[in-house]
């Protein structure tokens, strides 16, 4: 409990659930289509963070009165093609009436080395899989879970924390240190997304803020030991053709000091928020 799934059985069996809430999640502006895969990838993504491959799902849906069939079965049907793609098996769930369309799906798992957080030390260096913020702008709904990435960093031994990137860095990031670590980011070292340099232009308080706060970009971010940051870097870009990006370092933290500060200037970027639930 506490990682993005729980552990059972010996360390190898993963389970995770994820909602997905009309107004929250998704609005009109999302076609069943993307609606159905959401529900399933955002459990997906949650595996990917432990090092698992997804196994057997079962969902519940909560359905209004007036939800159209066309709609419910675009929904579906795209549920069933994205658990499809992904070698999964929806195996069974439940339908209730609601005043609120929403859906939870419950999800499990296999890793024969489950990535868990706060397990990094100090002086591991921090990465992220790939480019942050905006993700409203529709990433959200087109993201790829990144199941083979999170199986090659379980199988890398120099790896040492893991999670995936739901709620922004800057809430997620003192997630992966745990209570004992502080992490050290190097702010310009942060890739911005695409969306979010077409929303920023060269303004860089705000790409920072986007990139630290957003939310639902979906990319794992982890660790790994210092002494195999050089060679971890070379298997990655060979393994997946493009770079992983270094952003940060894990310093011992003071108690009661901050969680996240500038590398460079030691300041504290605590005033930095992610999306806080029931906040």
């Amino acid at each position: 409990m506490g990682d993005d799934c729980a552990v059972t059985d010996s360390r190898a069996n993963l389970i995770t659930c994820d909602s997905l809430v009309y107004g929250r999640h998704f609005d009109d502006s999302a076609t069943p289509r993307l609606a159905g895969a959401k529900l399933l990838k955002r459990n997906l993504s949650d595996v990917a963070a432990m090092g698992g491959l997804p196994c057997e799902a079962v969902v519940a849906m909560f359905l209004p009165k007036n939800v159209s069939i066309a709609w419910l079965e675009g929904f579906t049907k795209s549920l069933a093609k994205c658990a499809v793609d992904h070698s999964t098996a929806i195996v069974g769930g439940d339908i209730a009436e609601s005043p609120t369309l929403a859906a939870t799906l419950t999800l499990t798992g296999r890793a024969r080395r489950p990535l868990t957080r706060g397990t990094g030390n100090v002086g591991d260096v921090i990465y992220v899989g790939g480019p942050l913020g905006m993700s409203i702008k529709g990433h959200h709904l087109t993201f790829e879970p990144r199941i083979e990435q999170g199986m090659f960093l379980a199988s890398a031994p120099e790896v040492t924390s893991c999670m995936d990137l739901t709620d922004g860095l800057a809430k997620d990031l003192p997630s992966l240190a745990g209570e004992k670590l502080c992490a050290a980011l190097d702010p310009d070292e942060i890739p911005p997304s695409s969306e979010t340099i077409e929303e920023c232009g060269d303004d860089y308080e705000k790409i920072i803020r986007h990139v630290l706060c957003d939310g639902e970009d979906y990319e794992l971010v982890f660790s790994v030991k210092p002494e195999a940051a050089e060679s971890f870097e070379r298997a990655w870009e060979d393994r997946f053709g493009g770079p992983v990006f270094r952003i940060g370092k894990f310093v011992a933290r003071e108690s009661g000091g901050p969680r996240l500060v500038d590398a460079k200037t030691g300041e504290s970027l605590d005033d930095y928020h992610g999306y806080e639930h029931l906040g």
